[in-house]
Parts: C-alpha cells; structure tokens; sequence
C-alpha cells in the first residue's frame, strides 16, 4: 500500500509531519511488542510450560499500557485479554484433570 504524504506548506504543518512520524514509530513498537507477547504466550500456554503464568502477567500489563497510552482501543486490549484468559483457562483446567 503506498501513501501519497504532500509536502508541508508552512513551518507548523513541517513540525506536525516530524511529530506524526516519530509517533507513528512509537505506535508500531507498541504494537509490535504485544503482538509478540500474545504469540508466545499462546505457544507457551499450548505447550504447557513453565513459564507460561509469568509470559500471561507480561503480556497482559502489555495490553493494559497500551490501552492505557491510546496505542490500543480498550475494546481492543479487553478483546485480546480475554481471548488469552480463556486459552490459559482452559489448558489449566485441561492439565489438571489429567
């Protein structure tokens, strides 16, 4: 996908395309941090490991900082949380019957 950025006419409208960048790069390491988290914990999880409790608090007060910074919408981050809860939930209860 390509973005036709126009250059900036007046010396404010050149600030607000450096600001907007920086913050976009911002946003994407957010982003891409969670996403990384939410992986390994699915595979930790699914894996039964160890670990897999602490990488849950990780990723989860990833989700909450987010949201917390406007990077993620709340429905977003309780969606997300949610769906990790009820995997780990459910290979928990899954480890204890056996």
């Amino acid at each position: 996908m390509k973005f036709f950025i126009s250059m900036p006419n007046t010396k404010s409208a050149k600030k607000e395309l450096k600001k907007n960048a920086k913050q976009k790069v911002y946003n994407q390491d957010i982003k891409g941090n969670v996403k990384n988290l939410m992986k390994k914990s699915q595979k930790a999880i699914l894996a039964r490991e160890d670990g897999a409790k602490d990488l849950l608090s990780q990723t989860l007060k990833a989700l909450d900082k987010a949201a917390q910074k406007g990077v993620l919408k709340k429905n977003t981050t309780d969606r997300k949380k949610s769906k990790i809860h009820k995997l780990f939930n459910k290979k928990t209860a899954e480890k204890k019957d056996k």
